[in-house]
């Protein structure tokens, strides 16, 4: 076993990914696995192989590789893909060997983490692909897994994506119930005025709207829930030094349209609240 390349394998996942895998370990493993204990089968040694059942594009490899080294640090793990490259259906992106008991502890919690991350980024790519003919960049969104934001929000790098804000520190961006409160999108702008002078982004819904934002001379606008007509109405009302942002109801079927629209972004919250778990299984083969 090559103690030295998994030692250094090791050292470069972030303390993070190490700590959240070992948790979710431990949530697998709270005394072990019982049933594996049961057939006392500690002496096999297994290789396997993981195969992807969908073309899709990898992303997690962090997690994976955490799962396995922190059961049991002599495990051989040989990737043939990296994070951010496309596997196609009936590829193995990885094999490994070493203790087929250590591999069947660290099994379910690798390919959720595998899955799940390559999920989003399958998910982001589809999307990237629909309109990689315009100038519009796909953004994700804070709709995320508690917990898991930075994690599924690399995915959607992964996927050819780019990051909106990481959360509400990183940013000013006033949405309707912050609109609502402040009395109108100048008076809130100009509050914001007061005692911050970096970008601002700003939520609209119709047209007046727009147009209030553009007087206020802020950064980007977002047209969010509008018909493509109205958006492309909008663009008009917009001087090109301000950045457009679709969003709402964005679906693979119409992302194309509105990009072919002329906006700058479209923001999809669906990358990771709703991607689909990636197919990809493990197939094992031993000897005693």
């Amino acid at each position: 076993m090559n103690l030295t390349k998994n030692s250094d394998i090791l050292e470069k996942i972030d303390d993070k990914v190490l700590k959240h895998v070992q948790a979710a370990l431990e949530e697998d493993l709270p005394q072990g696995d019982l049933t594996t204990q049961l057939l006392n089968i500690n002496s096999v040694e297994g290789h396997g192989k993981f195969i992807a059942k969908q073309d899709l594009i990898l992303s997690g490899s962090n997690f994976l590789n955490a799962a396995f080294l922190l059961v049991d640090h002599t495990s051989d793990l040989n990737w043939h893909f990296g994070d951010g490259e496309e596997v196609l259906k009936g590829q193995c992106f990885l094999e490994i060997e070493g203790n087929l008991a250590n591999f069947l502890k660290s099994e379910r919690t690798a390919l959720n983490y595998i899955g799940r991350m390559s999920g989003i980024a399958s998910l982001t790519h589809q999307f990237v692909q629909e309109v990689k003919h315009t100038k519009c960049k796909i953004l994700d969104t804070r709709k995320t897994t508690p917990l898991y934001r930075e994690f599924e929000k690399k995915a959607v790098l992964d996927g050819g994506g780019e990051n909106h804000r990481m959360n509400l520190s990183d940013a000013v961006m006033l949405k309707e119930n912050h609109i609502l409160a402040a009395g109108g999108i100048q008076k809130a702008v100009d509050s914001i005025r007061k005692r911050f002078h970096g970008p601002v982004e700003v939520e609209t819904t119709n047209l007046e709207e727009v147009k209030q934002a553009v007087e206020a001379k802020i950064q980007r606008i977002m047209l969010d829930n509008m018909s493509n007509e109205t958006m492309a109405e909008a663009l008009t009302l917009i001087p090109a030094g301000i950045e457009t942002e679709a969003s709402g109801n964005m679906t693979l079927d119409r992302v194309k349209a509105v990009a072919e629209v002329g906006v700058d972004f479209i923001s999809i919250g669906a990358l990771t609240h709703s991607a689909p778990c990636a197919d990809i299984s493990l197939v094992f083969d031993w000897k005693n």
